[in-house]
């Protein structure tokens, strides 16, 4: 299978790709005259082949336009920010499993420390989207918004007609396959805490934004591993 980048635009019958991409493609991969991708510019597809690889800018001729497939369901995703080893695990695995949108969560629980430095690692995690999102083969990576407190991320999904969960260790919080039972939408917003779990004032703010508390069970999930398990039975309940 012919791996996939990402580009800028194209132009006409042509596109070209500079920085560390194209020295990773041209160094690493050891692109040659001839050799075929696939190229994206986050709304078309094509097959392109390469004309020239040099050490920082790769040029190529498209070929063919291929099928571009999207995600028909959109999914925000806001995570709360933990230990950046787990947290960037975390992208990596919500990217491969379709994630359109991506908002680190300042909670109240999270490390002060993780917080302030997170601005810092932001380089970090919008390369790690477009990897994985390469890997994944996706139109295009998701977008990474920068971090913000719970409260604020709650109440901007509120004007949205979204499916809005909210990951929660309560005993009284319903199983998440019985809160989507039946539901249908384009559209979802899911939260998932620290490892601490959420305050009282930040249930109260999603509850107040129309969020709906959901369980994966009676087992205390690392916060990693919530977000694979809860976007997989998202994507099976409201996806394709």
């Amino acid at each position: 299978m012919r791996r996939r980048f990402f580009v800028d635009a194209f132009h006409g019958h042509a596109a070209s790709m500079a920085g560390e991409v194209a020295h990773h493609l041209a160094r690493v991969l050891r692109a040659e005259p001839g050799q075929l991708y696939e190229l994206s510019d986050g709304k078309a597809v094509w097959l392109a082949r390469v004309e020239r690889a040099g050490r920082d800018a790769v040029d190529f001729a498209l070929v063919e336009q291929l099928p571009a497939q999207g995600s028909p369901l959109h999914v925000t995703l806001l995570l709360a920010i933990v230990k950046f080893d787990r947290f960037e695990w975390a992208l990596e695995k919500a990217t491969e499993l379709g994630v359109s949108e991506i908002v680190p969560l300042a909670a109240a629980r999270s490390e002060k420390g993780l917080i302030a430095a997170s601005a810092k690692r932001a380089q970090r995690w919008q390369k790690i989207l477009l990897e994985s999102a390469q890997q994944s083969r996706r139109l295009a990576p998701p977008v990474l918004c920068p971090a913000v407190r719970p409260a604020e991320a709650f109440a901007a999904t509120r004007a949205q007609q979204t499916v809005s969960l909210l990951l929660s260790e309560s005993a009284q919080a319903p199983p998440l396959r019985a809160v989507l039972e039946g539901k249908s939408s384009s559209a979802a917003a899911f939260a998932i805490g620290p490892e601490g779990g959420w305050t009282e004032a930040e249930l109260s703010a999603a509850r107040a934004s129309g969020f709906v508390e959901a369980s994966l069970g009676q087992n205390i999930l690392r916060t990693e591993t919530a977000v694979a398990a809860a976007l997989a039975i998202l994507n099976y309940a409201l996806g394709e």
